[in-house]
């Protein structure tokens, strides 16, 4: 798979793609969606500032991946700090959850979702005949862009990706190995969303 990113006049990114890659792509955003779960009930309230305010949830998720994409926003990244430090920190953490998960929720969301968009666009065009050119606008490629991000680190968080020593582990792996499917389109979204950083930027 040897799609890169490249940049079109006046912004955003292009990038061709195949039947298969579209496939790949389209079924781990609808995975990362139903990992996410839905948006706001149907009877939640209409009033902007009710919703502006509701609380969310102030325990981390049991799910690893989730883990992963909405982490606690307190902790010692030098180690394992002092008993009434760990519970301040827990404290912390789980107020700024309680009043920012159910929005970080709703970009994720919604960044998984333009993905799809994009993709049935493409694949509807093409109808079938061998692959498309996607197009993105500036806004489009920035959603984009996090969606990538939150592909690889779901993805990562099932390998149990901890740093760039198990990623080097990741390309030794032999073909056999039941994860190598998994990993291959871990690297191939790397450098899908290394091409794109680098379009975006340039």
């Amino acid at each position: 798979m040897s799609g890169q990113f490249e940049p079109l006049p006046g912004g955003g990114a292009a990038v061709a793609l195949d039947d298969v890659e579209i496939s790949i792509i389209r079924s781990l955003a609808v995975q990362l969606l139903e990992l996410i779960g839905p948006g706001p009930a149907e009877d939640a309230s209409d009033d902007p500032l009710a919703e502006l305010f509701a609380e969310g949830p102030s325990e981390p998720p049991s799910d690893p991946v989730l883990r992963r994409l909405f982490p606690d926003a307190y902790g010692d990244p030098e180690g394992a700090p002092q008993a009434q430090e760990a519970e301040e920190q827990r404290a912390y953490s789980a107020e700024f959850r309680r009043y920012t998960e159910n929005d970080l929720r709703a970009g994720k969301r919604e960044g998984a979702l333009a993905v799809i968009r994009a993709l049935d666009g493409v694949a509807s065009a093409s109808a079938g005949g061998g692959g498309a050119v996607l197009k993105l606008s500036a806004d489009e490629s920035r959603q984009w862009l996090g969606a990538l991000n939150d592909l690889r680190l779901a993805i990562g968080s099932r390998l149990e990706i901890a740093d760039e020593d198990d990623t080097d582990l990741l390309y030794r792996l032999p073909d056999d190995d039941p994860r190598k499917p998994m990993v291959m389109a871990y690297l191939w979204l790397g450098g899908l969303q290394e091409s794109l950083v680098a379009t975006l930027m340039a």
